[in-house]
């Protein structure tokens, strides 16, 4: 059985909102985002650096949640997440899931070191600042892709999984604007997912 190792508030939930969208069985070993689990020895003989997800498939480890989504659906996937190489919707379904490690995570990083991670007093509010805007143009584009559209490329897919969690983390940022209807939209839908329920009552 596949065992994930995951932290709340984590990349790692999107993994467990792939595998509960999959239906497939899973171990969940559950530990708190601290030092204390994360850069425990036995953690770090699983993730050099001490990080989640981590995924155990047998004999297998591996790290990087897009690396774990692009696995799981290759292994195990049920062939309603990934348009075939062939499709019209392949080249879009790429570059949506790539653009959230991209373009949309590095200034979600920023926000979370500047207003959770960091202790009050060593803060920066012109780094916090520069990457909240930033944020905010970065999901610009994803807003007028959505323009008439459900989901990234018209059908759910995993592209959705990757980005539609970075979205519902941006807007708990407040980083999705009212002059973003469209992505608005988009982070309901995707908060109504009966599988991404599940993933985030994890957090």
């Amino acid at each position: 059985m596949l065992k994930l190792h995951f932290a709340p508030n984590s990349r790692a939930g999107r993994v467990v909102w792939l595998l509960e969208e999959l239906e497939l069985p899973y171990e969940i070993n559950k530990m708190a985002f601290h030092p204390k689990d994360l850069k425990s020895d036995s953690h770090r003989a699983r993730h050099p650096l001490g990080r989640v997800p981590v995924l155990e498939d047998g004999e297998l480890t591996l790290w990087e949640s897009g690396a774990i989504v692009e696995y799981i659906l290759e292994r195990y996937k049920n062939g309603g997440l990934k348009p075939a190489v062939g499709a019209a919707e392949y080249p879009a379904y790429l570059q949506w899931f790539h653009y959230c490690e991209g373009m949309v995570m590095p200034p979600v990083n920023t926000i979370v070191v500047q207003t959770v991670l960091l202790p009050p007093d060593r803060r920066d509010e012109t780094a916090l600042g520069q990457a909240q805007r930033l944020l905010t143009r970065a999901l610009a584009p994803v807003d007028e892709a959505l323009a008439g559209n459900e989901y990234l490329i018209g059908d759910f897919s995993a592209a959705d999984i990757m980005l539609g969690h970075a979205a519902f983390m941006s807007h708990r940022l407040g980083c999705v604007t009212d002059e973003m209807p469209d992505l608005k939209a988009y982070v309901a839908r995707i908060d109504g997912r009966p599988a991404f329920q599940k993933a985030i009552t994890m957090q």
